[in-house]
C-alpha cells in the first residue's frame, strides 16, 4: 500500500508572468469588444430596417385602402346613374353623389400618400388613374344630365356606347398595376428586414460563444491561480502526509509479517514433543510461508521493475493447494509491468480466498484452471471454477461486498475489464489489459 503525493517543483512563489495578465487574454477580450461593436452596428441595421418596413407597411395598407375606395365610389356612382337612367327616380342620385364626394376625397388622400417624388412607372399609373376617373365620371355626368332634360334616347345611346366601359376597364387596370407595384414595395422591405434579422442572429451566436470562451479562460486562470497558491502554502503539509503515509504502509507490512511469524511460532510450540502432529505442523508451517510470501507479491514489495504472472499466480495460490483442491495453471510467458502486482495480486486473492469459502474449493474435488495469454500489447486472463460433483449449485451473491468493490478498484487501475459470470458449477472471471507500452 502506498501513496504518492507529487508537488510541482518551484511552486513556492508565484512569477510575475502569472499574476499579469495573458496575452491571449487580452487579445480575447479585445475580440469581445470588436464583437460587441459589430453587434450594436447590426443591432442598429436591424432596428432601421424594421421600421422602414412598418412605415412601408402603413403607407402599403393605406394606398390599397384608398384605391379600393376610389373603385368602390365610381362603381357607387355608376349604380346610381343607371338606376336614375331606367326610372328617372332623383332618389337614386343619392348613391351616385355620394361615390363622387368620396371619390374626390380618395383621389386627394392617393395623391398625398404616394407624395411628389414617384418613380416614373408610378407617376404614369397615377395620371392614368386621375384621367380614366374623371372620364367615368364625366360620362356619368353626361347621362344623368341627358336624362334630367328627357332626352332620353341620346342618354340611351350613350350608355350603350363603350365610352364608360372602356374608361371603367381602364381605372380598374390602372389599380391593380398600382397595388401590385405597392404589394412588391412591401415585399422588399420585409426581405431587407428578414435578411438584416438573418445578420443578427448569427452575429448574437458568434458574441456568445466568445463570451463563454472569455469567461472560461478566465474561471481557467482563476483556478490555475487558486491551485498555485494552494499547492504553495500546503507544500510542506503535503509532504509531510506522503511520509507519514509511506511510514504507516511499512510499519503495517511490518506488522502483517510479525503476526505470520507469531502464528508460526505457536504452531511450532503446540506441537513440541508430539511426534505424531509433526507432519500436520510442517505443513501447517509451509503454508503459513506460503501466505508471507503471497502477501509479499499481493502488496508489490519486491525490487523488480517487471513481474511473471505465472509466478504470481503461483505464489497467490500456494497457501491454498493440496491433494483435495485440484488447481490447473497453463498459460505461455506473460511478463507484466510491476505497476500491475498490486491490483492483480489483489484480484486473485481475492478469487482464491472466494473459492475456498464459497467457491470450488469449498468442498473436496474442486477443480480451478486459470489460463493466460498475450495478444499483442494486451493481457488476457482466464478464471474458471468447477465445483465438485457432490456439491450445491453455485449461485450469484444478492448484493456486491466489498470484494466486488475491491475487484471494480483494481480493474480501474489496471485500465482493462474484469467480467464475472456464475455457471451452474461455478465462477468464470475474464480479465482483458493493457500491457506497458515498452513489453
Amino acid at each position: 500500500m502506498k501513496w504518492n503525493f507529487e508537488v510541482p517543483a518551484g511552486s513556492g512563489a508565484l512569477h510575475w508572468w502569472q499574476k499579469a495578465p495573458r496575452i491571449p487574454t487580452l487579445m480575447l477580450f479585445g475580440v469581445v469588444a470588436l464583437a460587441l461593436l459589430g453587434t450594436f452596428a447590426l443591432i442598429l441595421t436591424t432596428v432601421e430596417a424594421e421600421r422602414t418596413q412598418r412605415q412601408q407597411a402603413v403607407r402599403t395598407g393605406a394606398i390599397l385602402e384608398s384605391l379600393d375606395q376610389i373603385v368602390r365610389s365610381t362603381m357607387s356612382g355608376e349604380t346610381g346613374q343607371r338606376g336614375y337612367f331606367i326610372t328617372s327616380d332623383e332618389r337614386y342620385l343619392a348613391p351616385y353623389n355620394e361615390g363622387k364626394a368620396s371619390y374626390g376625397v380618395q383621389m386627394a388622400n392617393l395623391r398625398q400618400q404616394l407624395g411628389t417624388d414617384l418613380p416614373p412607372e408610378q407617376a404614369e399609373l397615377l395620371a392614368d388613374i386621375d384621367r380614366l376617373g374623371d372620364a367615368k365620371w364625366a360620362e356619368m355626368a353626361g347621362v344623368i344630365e341627358l336624362v334630367g332634360q328627357r332626352r332620353i334616347p341620346e342618354a340611351h345611346a350613350r350608355v350603350l356606347s363603350d365610352e364608360g366601359q372602356l374608361a371603367m376597364s381602364g381605372l380598374r387596370r390602372a389599380v391593380v398595376e398600382l397595388e401590385a407595384i405597392e404589394q412588391v414595395r412591401l415585399a422588399q422591405a420585409v426581405e431587407r428586414a428578414a435578411a438584416a434579422e438573418a445578420k443578427i442572429l448569427p452575429s448574437l451566436a458568434a458574441l456568445f460563444v466568445v463570451i463563454v470562451c472569455a469567461l472560461a479562460l478566465g474561471l481557467w486562470q482563476a483556478i490555475r491561480k487558486a491551485e498555485a497558491e494552494a499547492l504553495a502554502a500546503n507544500a510542506a503539509v503535503i509532504a509531510e502526509a506522503r511520509d507519514r503515509a509511506d511510514i504507516l504502509a511499512k510499519e503495517l507490512n511490518h506488522r502483517v509479517k510479525n503476526l505470520f511469524a507469531v502464528i508460526l511460532a505457536i504452531v511450532k510450540m503446540s506441537a513440541r514433543g508430539d511426534k505424531a502432529a509433526a507432519p500436520a505442523v510442517d505443513r501447517i508451517a509451509k503454508r503459513i510461508h506460503a501466505l508471507v510470501t503471497s502477501h509479499e507479491v499481493t502488496q508489490g514489495s519486491g525490487k523488480d521493475q517487471t513481474v511473471d504472472f505465472a509466478d504470481l499466480i503461483a505464489k497467490v495460490i500456494a497457501p491454498y493447494r493440496s491433494s483435495s483442491e485440484r488447481c490447473d495453471l497453463s498459460g505461455g510467458e506473460l511478463v507484466l509491468p510491476g505497476r500491475h502486482a498490486v491490483p492483480l495480486g489483489l484480484v486473485l486473492h481475492e478469487l482464491v480466498t472466494n473459492a475456498v469459502k464459497y467457491g470450488a474449493w469449498a468442498h473436496p474435488g474442486g477443480l480451478v484452471q486459470v489460463q493466460w495469454s498475450r495478444e499483442g500489447n494486451r493481457a488476457k486472463v482466464l478464471w474458471e471454477e468447477t465445483a465438485a460433483d457432490n456439491a450445491p449449485p453455485a449461485s450469484e451473491p444478492g448484493s456486491e461486498g466489498f470484494g466486488s468493490a475491491l475487484i471494480r478498484s483494481s480493474e480501474r487501475q489496471l485500465g482493462g475489464t474484469i467480467t464475472r459470470r456464475f455457471a451452474e458449477r461455478g465462477i468464470v472471471v475474464e480479465m482483458d489489459f493493457l500491457l506497458a507500452d515498452n513489453q
